[in-house]
């Protein structure tokens, strides 16, 4: 029965999928009812596996059909564990309340159908994705989830002007287009990569199997150690994918512009989905690398931590000091979602510091995980409510919104509080396991990046928090409420629905917060253990825990206190702050840019692409002129006076002198290939050609089998 759940988790959202066109012919609210209808059976199903997680001791279970026997052997199944029971909780649940909003955020879009077919298909890749008992249908799923990215942040691919994101004037703005074909190029480098990561591991194990992949990792992995440097080249493309996925650095730009989608496109990528892939697949390779280190005496494992945990606590940095600045609502969100994908990228980092810090990091990175699906996807979903109200994306045109909107005020305040990591929301909870975990593995370095993106990731949410629902109302809104017939207020029922809900839930999860990290830490105890019979030891902490607790509400408050002055009480002018100091302009001035990076990036890809092209083209121009317009002209005069007129007045007379009719009609017709253009006759050449080794390969394919 366990497994029949996994499969229906797994089925139901594809059936919404190809039902939604079907349902659309005969009523539009049936259409809409019927998309929420099958993310909820997604979700039911997925609830109904978590009595699993109380007995932990029956996982793994598996089930597979062979999909493939030739020329490799894959099959096609689902693989449960807590890991996995865990993240499709978290991926269904979200997404399903998500989908509740979407009634009435989406009401009235004539691309509502495409938008149901793209979000259901958006959720079912990902839970193929999580489910995967292997590493090639893992990617399959992978590369769905890009598509339906692609298709869903280009969702407005028409490029009007009131889907535009970025600015304000005289700031350029990027069309919906570009940044579904922006997120779709960067996020598949990683992709390819990755792919070749998972090719040579099948060279050296023979397998694309998970739980194959971990028990016979006493074989294959010393196998490839003995190659030097083989095992830091896999580490680097395995985590490759991960990092384009999840937008951590150096491939996180793309993410800043996934926001021209709709706002529970974003929510769906940020809270439930895409983003969260990344930090699935590190922790499945967490074992492997962790058996390889700790137990197979492997020196070049080691690397697959360090640069995991160096890379979280890079992005975690960098992405929260661009927050700062932002001003618009979604991308300032969008950058909290670069950087708390970064915290639980180095807890999952530390995690391979030492054998007693295992359990703590991995736990910490999952609760992270848990907690910021929640309060990530309120906060998105509030956003959307509050940019629809405003007319807006810009939060120095919103302001003392409260009184408009009391409801999002409460539901998104819960939600931004949770972010900071204020007691006892659960954000506090899963942000001070990282912490613990990043002390304990003694890299101070990397504690202190962690504690200083505490502090960055205080002030920007209660600066968005303070601008959007406090102080004095901007001119926008002054407008806005002055119009006749126009009125600022909460939104549909079924979004105010979500939001409280997914608010209930972030405070009943902090409530609970204590008892749900031990219970992850004892149940990933036994998956570990069994998994590798990993050497695990029980994590004593070194450092007293109040100390890491002092340090994070003392961060929080160094965030919150200015932010608060300056603009939620406005007791402080930002202004005054900007204009007295020309060095604060210079960081503003650097952190608007988002560091350059993007810029640099523009310049060497894209325009750097654009010159290349441009050389080629001037070059390419010149040989097409010689090779096939010049020579072809001159072929065609020499025949046309030569050979053509011995065809013609000799052969062609013979030709018709002692052949029948039918045959002569024929050499004609050869006479007239024989006339035609070379570069028409040239092409066909080539596509027979093409055709012919297509067959050729076929052939011996048929043959091997």
């Amino acid at each position: 029965m366990d497994i029949q759940l996994a499969w229906l988790c797994l089925i139901f959202p594809f059936i919404g999928v190809l039902l939604t066109p079907i349902l659309d012919r005969f009523n539009s609210t049936l259409r809409d009812y019927g998309a929420v209808f099958f993310s909820f059976l997604t979700a039911a199903s997925a609830v109904m596996l978590l009595p699993l997680l109380f007995n932990a001791e029956r996982l793994p279970l598996e089930s597979m059909y062979v999909w493939l026997e030739f020329p490799i052997k894959v099959s096609f199944g689902v693989l449960l564990d807590p890991l996995s029971i865990i993240v499709i909780n978290v991926v269904a649940v979200i997404s399903f309340f998500i989908m509740v909003y979407c009634l009435g955020y989406m009401k009235g879009d004539p691309g509502i159908t495409r938008f149901w077919m793209l979000m259901n298909a958006f959720i079912g890749s990902m839970l193929l994705l999580v489910l995967a008992n292997n590493l090639i249908i893992m990617f399959i799923g992978w590369k769905l989830v890009g598509l339906c990215s692609y298709g869903l942040i280009s969702f407005y691919y028409k490029d009007e002007k009131k889907y535009w994101i970025g600015g304000p004037e005289p700031f350029k703005f990027d069309k919906p287009s570009a940044c579904g074909v922006k997120a779709f190029i960067v996020t598949s480098v990683g992709d390819m990569l990755m792919l070749g990561g998972f090719l040579i591991v099948y060279f050296y194990a023979g397998t694309f199997n998970i739980l194959e992949l971990y028990e016979q990792a006493n074989t294959w992995i010393p196998a490839m150690a003995a190659s030097p440097g083989m095992i830091i080249l896999v580490s680097i493309l395995l985590i490759a994918g991960p990092v384009g996925k999840s937008a951590q650095f150096p491939l996180h730009e793309w993410l800043p512009e996934a926001m021209s989608g709709p706002g529970p496109v974003s929510a769906l990528i940020h809270a439930a989905t895409m983003v969260k892939s990344g930090v699935f697949l590190i922790a499945r390779f967490v074992p492997i690398f962790y058996y390889a280190y700790w137990t197979g005496g492997v020196e070049e494992a080691k690397y697959f931590f360090i640069i995991v945990a160096w890379i979280g606590a890079i992005t975690a940095f960098l992405a929260a000091s661009q927050g700062l600045v932002a001003l618009e609502l979604k991308k300032v969100l969008a950058y909290s979602t670069v950087s708390q994908i970064g915290f639980m990228m180095l807890a999952l980092g530390v995690s391979g510091f030492g054998q007693d810090i295992l359990l703590k990091g991995y736990t910490a990175g999952i609760f992270h995980l848990m907690s910021h699906a929640m309060f990530k996807a309120c906060l998105f979903l509030c956003a959307g409510t509050v940019i629809h109200a405003a007319h807006s994306i810009y939060i120095n045109e919103m302001g003392s919104m409260r009184k408009y909107l009391p409801y999002t005020w409460i539901f998104m305040g819960l939600a931004g509080l949770s972010l900071i990591g204020i007691p006892p929301l659960p954000g506090f909870w899963s942000k001070e396991a990282v912490l613990v975990a990043t002390l304990e593995s003694q890299h101070y370095l990397l504690f202190t990046f962690a504690i200083v993106t505490v502090i960055f990731t205080a002030f920007y949410t209660m600066r968005f928090l303070g601008m959007i629902f406090h102080g004095q109302p901007s001119q926008h809104i002054i407008k806005e409420t002055s119009k006749p017939g126009h009125h600022v207020s909460e939104a549909y029922r079924t979004q105010t629905f979500a939001c409280g809900a997914l608010a209930v839930g972030i405070v009943v999860f902090g409530i609970l917060g204590l008892k749900a990290e031990h219970a992850l830490y004892d149940l990933f105890k036994i998956q570990l253990v069994k998994d590798l019979a990993l050497s695990t030891v029980d994590h004593v902490y070194s450092f007293p825990k109040v100390l890491v607790i002092c340090a994070s509400i003392g961060s929080v408050l160094i965030g919150v206190i200015p932010a608060y002055m300056y603009f939620v009480s406005q007791k402080w002018n930002p202004d005054d702050a900007y204009n007295r100091s020309s060095l604060i302009q210079k960081i503003h001035t650097f952190l608007w840019n988002r560091w350059y990076i993007d810029k640099f990036y523009n310049w060497v890809f894209v325009q750097g692409t654009m010159r290349i092209a441009s050389i080629v083209s001037k070059k390419e121009e010149r040989y097409d002129v010689i090779v096939n317009r010049s020579m072809p002209e001159g072929v065609r005069s020499f025949s046309s006076s030569v050979v053509a007129d011995r065809i013609e007045n000799g052969f062609d007379k013979t030709v018709h002198s002692l052949l029948p009719k039918g045959i002569s009609g024929g050499g004609s017709k050869l006479i007239d290939l024989l006339r035609a253009d070379t570069r028409d006759l040239s092409s066909n050449i080539v596509y027979l050609l093409a055709l012919t080794i297509i067959f050729v390969i076929l052939a011996l394919i048929r043959m091997m089998a």
